[in-house]
């Protein structure tokens, strides 16, 4: 499928545009010819993208076509799309809200039961895809269903900005390979390592929690849990957890070798935090730093977590009492 498609372009519609803006201007015997139609069809395909303002006819003959400028016509049909997409996110979570406060909904549907090996790596999918903001993630040396390997949903999210903090059992560091340890850590996802963690578990977004059953060696199945009050207990179990584990970070920028750092904020931690206090926007900071919007804000995000601040101010306060805003 041509990527165009995603702007709701049919096929022969992409291929003809394509076309015209490669040749600047053509006949229509001749871009039928090129695009493998008839010379009726190409019309049609025409007129079609003349109604979306993507062609025109030429001013010189009615029978030449010219294309729209794309950074200015596409661009038109991008921010359509993504207002229809916005629109659609909405409605989702409007529905989401009504499902989650109703009244005459079955107190079993706050929990799902997930069973199968397939069942299980597909939820384990969806919840990651799903995902607006962060993934928590307790990690053992025995996946029951889906592997480091295997987790492509973690790709797509992390190329979202979704933000990834990881709890390793420390058998995984001699269990996964160390490369793909290494490409995780090249993505930002913050990862830190324990001896062992409570229990596998997944949160979505703070909103959605998965933790495995035991079935006594039977198919692997989980539970999906949708209560908020059960969900913030697991969210509580895993920043305490997160707040005593070893970060994982990378021996140098460029290595292929990570190493255990005692939990505290790095070189990087500190600068942002010295720039903060001293007034500066997320935007100064990347630019001063030379890093991006997104780095600041991740880094914000686990100092905030690491002093339990809830605001910048607290923050601030945090990394005094710590003798944070002294080291920097």
């Amino acid at each position: 499928m041509d990527t165009l498609g995603a702007l709701g372009l049919s096929a022969d519609e992409a291929h003809l545009y394509r076309t015209l803006v490669a040749l600047g201007a053509s006949g229509l015997g001749d871009l039928a010819h090129r695009c493998g139609l008839t010379r009726a069809g190409a019309a049609r395909v025409a007129v079609d993208l003349e109604q979306r303002g993507l062609v025109a006819q030429s001013a010189a003959a009615s029978d030449r076509w010219v294309a729209a400028p794309p950074g200015v016509a596409l661009r038109v049909l991008l921010n359509e799309r993504r207002h229809e997409l916005d629109q659609a996110e909405l409605a989702a979570a409007q529905l989401a809200e009504v499902h989650r406060t109703d009244p005459a909904g079955d107190l079993q549907d706050l929990v799902e039961v997930v069973i199968g090996a397939a069942a299980v790596a597909q939820r384990f999918h969806q919840l990651q895809l799903g995902a607006v903001e962060e993934v928590a993630i307790f990690v053992t040396d025995q996946p029951a269903a889906v592997t480091s390997e295997d987790n492509e949903a973690e790709d797509v999210a992390t190329a979202r900005g979704v933000r990834y903090r990881i709890v390793l059992e420390r058998n995984v560091l001699e269990t996964e390979p160390q490369e793909n340890l290494v490409d995780v850590l090249r993505r930002e996802q913050q990862v830190r390592v324990v001896e062992r963690v409570p229990t596998k578990l997944l949160i979505a977004d703070g909103r959605t929690a998965m933790v495995p059953l035991d079935t006594d060696g039977g198919d692997p199945a989980a539970l999906v849990v949708h209560a908020g009050g059960v969900v913030q207990s697991l969210v509580a179990l895993f920043d305490s957890v997160w707040r005593d584990a070893w970060p994982l970070v990378l021996a140098t920028p460029d290595a292929d070798e990570f190493v255990e750092q005692e939990p505290g904020p790095d070189d990087l931690d500190l600068q942002v935090l010295a720039l903060l206090i001293a007034g500066a926007s997320d935007a100064r900071v990347a630019k001063q730093l030379d890093v991006g919007l997104r780095t600041v804000q991740r880094r914000v995000r686990s100092l905030m977590d690491a002093t339990r601040a809830t605001t910048r101010i607290q923050l601030g306060w945090a990394a005094s009492e710590r003798g944070w805003v002294r080291r920097s």
